[in-house]
Parts: C-alpha cells; structure tokens; sequence
C-alpha cells in the first residue's frame, strides 16, 4: 500500500492521546522506569498496529488478488512525493514511540532501540504485505525511504539530544482530483491522503537550536518544503494521460515549533506535541522546476 498516511495520523493522535488524563501529574514524564506505564505503553501500541495491519488485510488487500512475494522499482512514481510520505510516516511513528517511552520512564538508549524504531518495524510489515499483492509489491526504495525517516530522528538525538529539524506535512485542495476521484480522492478527507499534488512536506528547522540567541523567539522555525504538481497518475508517460504537465515545487517558509511554546500546563503540552505533525501556514516563497518564482502570501 503506498499512501499510509491516514493510518500514521491516525496511530500518532492515538497514541499521544493516550498520554492525556485530566491531571498534570498524570501527563508529567516519571523520572524513572514505570513499569505499569511501560507495559500500558507496549500492550496499547502492539494493539494499535496490529488492529492497523489487520484492518488493512480485510479491508484494502482483500480486494486485490494475492500473489508470490515479489519486488518493483517505483522509485520514479510521483515525483517522490509517495517515497517522502514515507519518510514523514517513519519519522512521526519514531517520535511517537520515543515519546511514549519517555513518558514511562523508559532509559534514553531504550527510547532509541525500541520506541524511535517503531514505525520502521510497521511498515516494513506494510511493505512486506505489498509484496504479496498482484497490485503492487515490496519496494526497496520504500524501505530506504522508511529507513530515512527513522534515522533523521535517531541521528539527532544521538548527535544533539534533541530534535533541531522536524518533519511536518501541509495540504490544499488541487484540481486534480475531480479529474480522477478514484485515484486522488472524492471529497477533501480522501484528497487529503491521496492527492500528492496538494500535499507539500517540510524540513523545520529550529532557528535559536542552531544560532543560540535570544533575539529569536525558541519556537521560530525556517522552514525548507517539496511538492509536486500536475500528476494523474504515478507514471509521467502513462498511455492514457500522455500529457501530464508534471512539475517539481520547492518551498522556502517561517514556520512555529508548538512543542517550544513554554507552558506550565501538560495537557496543552500533549495538544501540542500532537498537531506538532502539521506545518503552519505562514508567508511562502516558491521556486518550480521550470525557473518560475511565486510568492504566496499565505500558504498551507
């Protein structure tokens, strides 16, 4: 399956609202190992993702024919634009599961090795069921892009002990999809995950983690974003659309780190830590593949 976003989102907002309770103390990280947390903790994920993975079996694989495992190259399909979801998907999974683990006690080499790798282990799982499928098939290049997503997060943490640059995602609505609805979606909540022409994804990079000053608010982030536009199908020289006018976005933005906002309150911590996956919209410069620069002057 190549479009999980729906399935991330779902899981990290799950997820993280478990860690929500009425009660500060309820949501304060223990400063030790808590292990009826812990264990809450691995019972809720191990039953989130395989209740995912099952869903998926029974309500998107059954519908195609299975087949021997198999392999495909689609490192060319959109743009990259479905390798990069893949990416944002790993990388959110990973933060979740560190996260979480945080929040139990759990020791910081523990948060590495089994929270940050848990949504390298999904879809590996996902990508593994792919390759069973006449529809599609195990992808390399989705593994490598997983792997991406896990090391961005793992890199950090081992390299500065926090996360400096953050994966978002923003979307808006494209013309695209009322031209194929069965491919990129029918209604905005389909659009959402399947239109890759309306989806952008972002590098936010914390601006005071890098220069150390105050003169910058701790939560300004300058953002760096990909998207791409004039896709109907995931082939640029597909027989039945030959004259797709595919082109690469590159972004440049401001952005905020909900996360640095200061609060004394856990619960607006948690609600922040959550919407924290989306990329606010701000004033945006683009630069296109075909030399053309826009300016919009306000961008989702």
């Amino acid at each position: 399956m190549k479009n999980c976003l729906y399935i991330i989102l779902w899981l990290c907002i799950s997820g993280s609202l478990f860690s929500q309770s009425k009660f500060n103390e309820f949501l304060k990280p223990s400063d030790t190992l808590n292990t009826p947390r812990r264990n809450a903790v691995v019972i809720t994920e191990v039953s989130l993702a395989s209740a995912a993975l099952i869903g998926l079996d029974q309500l998107w694989y059954s519908d195609y024919p299975r087949s021997k495992f198999k392999t495909i190259n689609d490192s060319e399909e959109w743009l990259q634009m479905d390798k990069l979801g893949h990416v944002f998907s790993s990388y959110q999974l990973g933060r979740l599961g560190a996260n979480t683990l945080n929040w139990a006690g759990v020791s910081k080499k523990d948060q590495l090795l089994y929270g940050s790798t848990l949504g390298l282990g999904f879809l590996t799982a996902v990508e593994v069921m792919d390759g069973f499928s006449e529809e599609w098939g195990f992808s390399w290049t989705d593994m490598a892009a997983n792997a991406a997503g896990t090391g961005l997060y793992v890199g950090q943490e081992l390299l500065w002990k926090e996360q400096r640059i953050t994966l978002k995602y923003s979307f808006h609505r494209t013309r695209f999809a009322k031209m194929r609805p069965d491919k990129l979606g029918d209604g905005w909540s389909e659009e959402f995950l399947k239109d890759y022409n309306g989806q952008t994804y972002w590098l936010s990079a914390n601006i005071h983690s890098f220069l150390k000053t105050d003169a910058i608010p701790h939560w300004l982030n300058l953002a760096f974003g990909y998207g791409a536009d004039g896709m109907l199908t995931g082939e640029a020289n597909d027989p039945l659309f030959l004259n797709q006018d595919r082109i690469r976005q590159y972004y440049l933005s401001l952005d905020i780190d909900l996360t640095r906002i200061k609060t004394s309150s856990r619960f607006l911590k948690t609600i922040f830590d959550v919407f924290n996956v989306i990329k606010v919209p701000f004033p945006t410069l683009e630069l296109n593949s075909k030399g053309r620069v826009k300016l919009h002057y306000i961008y989702f």
